[in-house]
């Protein structure tokens, strides 16, 4: 997919005119409270779970490539979408501690969601393999706890500060 293309849909679905997230902008609690940002992060992820899922899918079969590799695209797909939308819909009510440095702030974006992966690796290690925990139990619990994490990570290293009222 040509890149401009790409972020040309990206924008349009961030958009406001977009009837999915002007239904969602009217009825979740409001951006600059810390549950409103929790919940559009977790719809966020929803979508860059849907492009992730997508591109994997469009390698695997679309092009035949390895499933690692298939992978390897669909969750760097997924992560510029949640990045994108995070700083575009998610903490919009707060200042962005590296605007300036995008390059910088992507790589902390993207350090929160890898070691997230694996604090998955490890919460699912001792789930399954020393509580003996159902393994999708211990996936669904795992998920929640690697949500916040990658939330409260990034709320706290990338959007900290709430912005002054104009």
């Amino acid at each position: 997919m040509n890149r401009s293309i790409f972020f040309v849909v990206i924008f349009r679905f961030v958009n406001y005119q977009n009837p999915i997230i002007a239904f969602c902008h009217r009825h979740l609690p409001k951006r600059d409270a810390l549950l409103g940002q929790l919940w559009r992060y977790c719809i966020t992820g929803g979508v860059a779970f849907v492009v992730d899922f997508g591109l994997f899918a469009l390698f695997l079969y679309g092009f035949g490539l390895h499933y690692l590799i298939s992978n390897f695209f669909g969750l760097v797909g997924g992560l510029v979408v949640n990045y994108l939308i995070s700083i575009g819909w998610v903490f919009t009510a707060c200042e962005r501690n590296f605007e300036n440095k995008k390059g910088f702030e992507f790589f902390l974006f993207a350090l929160i969601g890898i070691l997230g992966v694996g604090l998955n690796q490890l919460l699912m290690w001792l789930m399954v393999g020393f509580l003996e925990w159902w393994p999708m139990l211990s996936k669904m619990v795992a998920a929640i706890l690697v949500l916040m994490w990658n939330f409260g990570g990034r709320k706290l290293l990338l959007f900290r500060v709430k912005k002054e009222p104009v």
